[in-house]
This record gives C-alpha cells, sequence and structure tokens, in this order.
C-alpha cells in the first residue's frame, strides 16, 4: 500500500509548497546553491585551465596543452557515472575502494542525501567536477611532450586505481573514515595530482630539449583570464563542499579568499624583493598555492588562521620552486612543465597540516556532525592528546596519499608504454601541435601559410572553335 501525500492542503506559498518535483525532504535554497558551486568547479576546469594551459605554454604546444584538458573533462565524466562515483563514496566493499557500479539510476540519483536535503545526483555531479579537476591539473606535469594516445589511455586508468582510492579512503568509508581532516581535497586532490603529475613526469620523459631551456608564455592575457576562472571558481570550490548553503559555506568562502589574495602578495613580495622583478607568472603561481593551502580547512578555521596559512603558502611553495627546485639534482632530473608538485603537492599538505593545527572543534562539529574529527592542535586546551593525535592522522594520510599515488601512477606509465610510446617522437616534438592534431593556435596570414593560387575561367577548346568559325 503506496503513501499518498496531499500536497494541495500545504499553507506555503504556490512556488515553496512541496509536490511530486520537490518533496519535503528537499531544500530549493540548498538545491539552488549546490547547482551553481558545482558549476563554478566545472568552469574552473572548462574553460578555465583549458585557457590557462593553451596560453602558458609555448605557442606550438597551446592547441596540445588546451586539449589535454578538454579531453580529461569529458572522458573523466564517463568514467565517474559509470564506476567511479561508487568506488569513491559507495558501501564499504573493502579498505581501499568500493564496489564499481553505475550511478545512472534514477533511483539513486532522486534519493535523498544522507547528511544534507540535497537530491543525490547533486553530489555525484559535484565530486564529477572535483575527479576531472584533479586529473587535468595533473596534466600540468605533462605539457609539451606526452604522446595523446597515451593520455587518452593514463586520464581512465588513473581515475580508477589511483583518485577513487584517495577519495574512498579519506572521503568514503575507507581506512581513514572520519579522522582526516580534508574539508575540500588538499588530500584527495591536490596532494594526488601533485606527486601523480611529478611521477607521470618522471616516466614521460623531459621536453624538447630546446623546449626546456626556452618556454614562454604565447599569451600572459589569457593567462590572467584562466587564472581568473580559477581563483573566482574556487567559490563554489570550497563552497560546495558542506552540501548545503549555510554558515560553514559563507566562512569557506572569505577565508578561501582571504589566503589566496595573501599567498599571492607575499609571493609578488619575494619576486620583487629577490628578483628586482613583479612576474606576472609568479603571481598567478602565488595564487594558486594559496587555493590550494586553505582547501584542506576552508570552512573549520577562523579568518585570522586563513591569513597565516596564506603567508606560509606564498612562502614555502616559493622556496621549494625557486630556491630548492634549481639546487636539487633531484627536482632537476624530472620535467614538470608548470611545476604542480610545488603549487599543488607541497602547498597541500602544507594545508592539511595547517588545517590540523587550526582546526577549531565547534566549526569541525559544524561540519561533519559528530566529534571524532579533531580537535586542531591549538585550539585543543585540555584535550592536547587528541590534538596530537589529529596532527599524527593529517601526516599518515600526507603520506599514504603520496605513497599511493607514486606507486599507481608508475605502474600506469609502465602498462601504457607496452601498448604506445609515453613520449612524442623527436620529430613531432620539434613541430609541436600541428604534428600532433594538424592545427595551429594561431593561423595568421603570412604565418608559414602559402596562398592558394586564384582560379582562372578557361574555356574548352572545342567551345573556341565553335565560336571562332563563320556561320
Amino acid at each position: 500500500m503506496s503513501l499518498q501525500v496531499n500536497y494541495q492542503s500545504s499553507s506555503l506559498p504556490v512556488g515553496l509548497a512541496p509536490d511530486e518535483a520537490s518533496p519535503e525532504w528537499l531544500s530549493k535554497g540548498d538545491n539552488a546553491w549546490q547547482l551553481t558551486a558545482t558549476t563554478f568547479v566545472g568552469l574552473q576546469s572548462v574553460p578555465g585551465l583549458v585557457i590557462l594551459y593553451g596560453s602558458m605554454v609555448k605557442k606550438k604546444w597551446a592547441v596540445n596543452s588546451a586539449f589535454m584538458a578538454l579531453y580529461a573533462f569529458a572522458a573523466a565524466l564517463l568514467c565517474w557515472v559509470l564506476w567511479g562515483h561508487r568506488m569513491s563514496f559507495g558501501h564499504y566493499n573493502s579498505p581501499l575502494v568500493g564496489k564499481p557500479i553505475n550511478s545512472l539510476q534514477n533511483e539513486l540519483l532522486l534519493r535523498q542525501m544522507n547528511t544534507s536535503r540535497l537530491p543525490m545526483v547533486d553530489c555525484v555531479f559535484y565530486q564529477f567536477a572535483f575527479a576531472a579537476i584533479t586529473v587535468i591539473l595533473l596534466a600540468g606535469s605533462l605539457l609539451g611532450r606526452m604522446n595523446f594516445y597515451a593520455w587518452m589511455m593514463f586520464v581512465p586508468l588513473w581515475l580508477t586505481f589511483s583518485y577513487t582510492v584517495g577519495a574512498f579512503t579519506v572521503w568514503g568509508a575507507g581506512i581513514f573514515h572520519q579522522k582526516i581532516i580534508d574539508y575540500a581535497g588538499g588530500y584527495v586532490i591536490h596532494l594526488s595530482s601533485g606527486v601523480a603529475g611529478f611521477t607521470a613526469a618522471y616516466w614521460v620523459g623531459p621536453r624538447h630539449s630546446r623546449d626546456r631551456q626556452h618556454f614562454p608564455p604565447n599569451n600572459i592575457i589569457q593567462t590572467l583570464g584562466g587564472a581568473g576562472f580559477l581563483w573566482i571558481g574556487w567559490t563554489g570550490f570550497n563552497g560546495g563542499s558542506p552540501f548545503t548553503a549555510g554558515l560553514i559555506t559563507s566562512l569557506a568562502i572569505i577565508n578561501t579568499h582571504i589566503c589566496t589574495a595573501t599567498s599571492l602578495l607575499v609571493w609578488l613580495a619575494l619576486d620583487m624583493a629577490v628578483y628586482k622583478k613583479s612576474s606576472v607568472i609568479g603571481a598567478v603561481q602565488g595564487m594558486i598555492t594559496g587555493l590550494v593551502c586553505i582547501t584542506p580547512g576552508a570552512g573549520l578555521v577562523d579568518p585570522w588562521a586563513a591569513v597565516l596559512m596564506g603567508m606560509m603558502s606564498g612562502t614555502i611553495p616559493w622556496y621549494t620552486m625557486m630556491v630548492l627546485h634549481r639546487k636539487s639534482a633531484f627536482f632537476q632530473s624530472v620535467d614538470d612543465t608548470l611545476a604542480v608538485f610545488h603549487t599543488h603537492a607541497v602547498a597541500g599538505v602544507l594545508g592539511g597540516l595547517l588545517s590540523g593545527l587550526f582546526a577549531r572543534p565547534n566549526l569541525l562539529r559544524m561540519m561533519y556532525h559528530s566529534d571524532s574529527y579533531g580537535p586542531g592542535l591549538f585550539h585543543s586546551k585540555g584535550e592536547v592528546h587528541r590534538g596530537i593525535r589529529q596532527m599524527g592522522y593529517q601526516l599518515l594520510g600526507a603520506i599514504f596519499i603520496t605513497a599511493w599515488n607514486a606507486a599507481v601512477s608508475s605502474i600506469i606509465c609502465l602498462f601504457i608504454s607496452r601498448i604506445v610510446n609515453l613520449r612524442m617522437d623527436e620529430e613531432d616534438l620539434e613541430v609541436g601541435d600541428d604534428a600532433v592534431h594538424g592545427e595551429e593556435a594561431y593561423a595568421l596570414w603570412g604565418d608559414g601559410e602559402r596562398m592558394p593560387k586564384p582560379r582562372r575561367f578557361r574555356i574548352p577548346p572545342i567551345c573556341r572553335r565553335l565560336v571562332s568559325s563563320p556561320l
């Protein structure tokens, strides 16, 4: 016997009254915000990172770099709905990953989420946007030389065997369930992409020697445009993680922008003090490290802590990239094209540890509806042992995510190398986009083009005789 609900008897205004398409458990405000936040995150990838990658590389690699991002976005969506989401957020199947079941049934997509007043389809789509941007960020380490056919294989394999494990163990029902503070992906997304990108760059090999020595951005103005999509899009990245339009959401958004602005200004100041130049690319890198650093604790720390996190994210990754990288033979041996290891792995670990230090107990309860997390060591008065334990979990999580991504990314690269070459041929590396895709970013007149010869109308000989012969 089915339960019939009389929606007509509601005393609410017509626009707010529940009906079959808007059941009583659904919050229209939360739903509207969640779909908006997901759109923000999607825009970070397409067109954000498409523009950023296409403009931040040498002219001859603009098309290939942008297309690697676009392809990954499309491939990630199909992988996610066919098996990835349930592997990451499904029921417990093993300590590392859930069952590979598709997420295409209405019975799943239209039911209520466990901890919010939203349909499950919002979660599926939002988490897809996270998965997609992770593998696109990883691509930043491989621009300018990876065989596109190898990249087409790498994306679904890495998403399946690496990303889903990180998501399930930290956010899902895996071994670190309710242990690691990772508000929106400092470990799951940024540490993963930084380590996996660096590892894959090692196996793929370096760019052409001339490209590695001289690799100027082909359009810095567009680089700033792509960076703008990334920065503003982070409003949805961190603002959508609570799956509700509440206090934690508002705090996360303001903390995100405070930390990012601080990090950018600190990085810029260091560039000016050391190199006597205000580098635009440096400012973009400082912006990214600020966004990454605040991510694991955006809605869980005070604004003053966001300022401190921004100062550290503008300093420590700057040092590892601009000083340590140039002195270290290990870093020099790996060609990380856009320095993703420093901007995402280093900043991600930094943010994770600082979140374990500064996370407030009341904000943790508001976010997770549980006392299992924290408190942050700085706020653990009377419970110092719990604060130290939380810092231990943060460190353990960083070690696990680093080791897993390094190992699995290596195995994936070795497997693909048995099928196709990971790196393009030297002849293709000389040419770039035209050799790979048969297209170029800037098809300007005189830029290597030959004008077609004009066509002339010719009268067939027999017609000429007919015209010239007397009647």
